[in-house]
Order: structure tokens, then C-alpha cells, then sequence
């Protein structure tokens, strides 16, 4: 009975990440749209933890990988591995794992900063590691151009740090069970 729990909460937080990638993206001069769907892989980690996380950002991205349009701007299939923003979704369960290990480890503090600073670190910290090597990969600019590219989405992923810590906090209040980091 709990693996079918696990399995549907890692279900749910895949479709998450997909219903948030059909909020139309923000299209940014760098090519990169500025979307909703590293909230999922915040709330994903900090809501099921570092592996149940991961796994549904895993799943997410086979989906996808197999032709799913569920990425901003309805992209999908093995080209989106090779664009811009590649590293960004070969990054979402590894940003996910690490925002619920993080989550995991400050579980002693109150819920809101817990979730705040393991959103950040692994939602931008640990994804912006990936998305950054995907961007300087694939364009062939310097290290220190792709940075100050990926810089102006800093802000707005701030905003969807505050954002997840706020639902993790709301969600613990109405149902505490449901934060498994917790």
C-alpha cells in the first residue's frame, strides 16, 4: 500500500511540472523562456524529498524524451535534449533530489525557511549549475558569457523559491502529512 502511494505521488508531481509547463512561457532574447515549470521541480523536491523528487522529475523528462510536448512552448522528443535549455531539463532530478536532501537536513527549522533555502539551493543553485554547462555546451559561448546570460532568470526563480516555501508551509498546516521531508 505505501510503494502505491509512493508511486502516486510521484505521478502527481510529473503531472504538475507538465500542467505548469502549459502556463505560456515569457520568451526572453536569449531564447530561453522564462516558465513556470522549476517551480514543480522545487515544490517536487521539497514536498516528496530527494528521491520520490527526483524520480518524478525522472519521469517527467522520459515522458517528454518520448515525444510528450509538456516542456514550455509545448516542446518535446529527444531535440530538446540538444537545444538551449537542455541542461536545464536533464538537470530537473538532480535539482530535485537536492532541493529534498536539503529540505531533509533543515527539517529542524520552521517549515517556511526550511523550504525556502532548499528551493534555492537545489532549484537554482544545483539547477543553474546544469542549465548553465547545457547553455555554454551547446552555444559555444565562455563560461563567463553563458553565466551572465542565465543571470536574468535569477530573480524570477527567487520569486518561485518564496512561492514553493509558501504552498510547502500551507500545505503542512491543512494536511502536515503530506510534506514528506518532514
Amino acid at each position: 500500500m505505501k510503494q502505491d502511494k509512493s508511486l502516486v505521488q510521484i505521478a502527481l508531481y510529473a503531472a504538475l511540472i507538465a500542467a505548469l509547463g502549459l502556463i505560456p512561457p515569457v520568451p526572453f532574447i536569449t531564447g530561453i523562456p522564462i516558465t513556470a515549470q522549476t517551480l514543480g521541480v522545487m515544490l517536487a523536491g521539497v514536498m516528496l524529498g530527494p528521491w520520490r523528487g527526483a524520480l518524478a522529475m525522472a519521469l517527467f523528462i522520459f515522458v517528454v524524451a518520448l515525444g510528450a510536448p509538456l516542456l514550455a512552448g509545448g516542446r518535446g522528443g529527444l531535440g530538446v535534449f540538444v537545444g538551449p535549455t537542455a541542461g536545464f531539463a536533464i538537470g530537473f532530478p538532480f535539482a530535485a533530489f537536492a532541493t529534498g536532501y536539503m529540505a531533509l537536513w533543515l527539517k529542524r527549522l520552521p517549515v517556511f525557511p526550511a523550504a525556502l533555502l532548499a528551493s534555492v539551493f537545489g532549484g537554482i543553485v544545483v539547477l543553474y549549475l546544469f542549465g548553465i554547462t547545457g547553455f555554454k555546451l551547446i552555444s559555444g559561448r565562455d563560461w563567463l558569457d553563458a553565466l551572465l546570460v542565465m543571470a536574468v532568470f535569477i530573480p524570477g526563480d527567487l520569486v518561485k523559491a518564496v512561492i514553493a516555501a509558501g504552498v510547502a508551509q500551507a500545505v503542512v498546516k491543512g494536511l502536515p502529512g503530506a510534506m514528506l521531508t518532514r
